[in-house]
């Protein structure tokens, strides 16, 4: 992992000069829980100005290469400008964003990935809160000094947008919104910002015992990258009384 940041910053150094006030890391692997088997690389650079399609292709070219040497999940990357982090603009504007997902799209045609590939993300808030309370400096300015404090409501909104599908996605991506649908009750309840290894320890200690098998199965997934069988019907009736749970104290989810 160290030495795919390091080729990163370097390359992110390079092709931004002068324009470059930071480069920051968050996610899994500023929380605790990395496993180079689930977890992707999570990136912020910040740039003092628009970035021009030049500079984005020769940053794009550098994350491709990064990629290979990443974790299987590769790395995910969005850079913005320093004015929407502060004070924090919501949703967020991005110059660029990359992740495996966008990957082949990339390789098949840049010219036109670059000239769409920008807008807004409602993601950053909760990668802006990420980053406040555990993140992690590669190079440049100071976190604190960078990112303003992203206001709750807006935080709430950002991770509400994980699981608003829950119900309908959770026999598919069981691990990931088991865990999800932890950390965001966990905020809502207590606003503590948890890593999914976290989320998933904070349910055990508050959630049912009808669900704890389905999260411990969750859990070891998660945290070893084993190979689980879940209860699909237990995820779906989880699915439904988290989401039910949550929408308690959020009117909007509700209607």
């Amino acid at each position: 992992m160290e030495a795919v940041l390091k080729k990163f910053v370097e390359g992110a150094q390079t092709i931004l000069g002068d324009n470059l006030t930071g480069v920051y890391l968050h996610g899994s692997a500023v929380m605790g829980c990395f496993n180079p088997k689930v977890s992707d690389l999570d990136l912020i650079i910040v740039v003092q100005y628009q970035v021009t399609p030049q500079a984005k292709r020769a940053i794009m070219d550098m994350v491709v290469s990064c990629n290979e040497m990443a974790p299987r999940k590769g790395i995910e990357m969005s850079i913005v400008t320093r004015e929407v982090c502060a004070p924090f603009v919501y949703p967020t504007p991005f110059e660029l964003h990359f992740s495996v997902m966008h990957l082949n799209w990339y390789l098949a045609a840049p010219e036109d990935y670059i000239a769409k590939m920008n807008g807004t993300d409602r993601d950053l808030a909760a990668h802006f809160t990420v980053l406040r309370q555990r993140g992690r400096c590669l190079c440049g300015e100071p976190i604190e000094s960078v990112f303003a404090r992203v206001p709750e409501e807006a935080y709430m909104d950002s991770i509400l947008g994980d699981i608003a599908d829950a119900k309908e996605d959770i026999p598919e991506d069981t691990m990931y919104l088991t865990l999800n649908l932890a950390r965001v009750l966990a905020y809502q309840r207590d606003k503590e910002v948890l890593s999914k290894s976290e989320g998933g320890r904070w349910a055990l200690c508050n959630l049912p015992k009808e669900y704890h098998s389905l999260i411990r199965d969750a859990l070891q997934e998660y945290e070893s990258g084993a190979e689980v069988t879940y209860d699909v019907k237990c995820a779906e009736k989880y699915a439904e009384y988290m989401l039910a749970r949550i929408a308690e104290g959020c009117p909007s989810l509700a209607r």
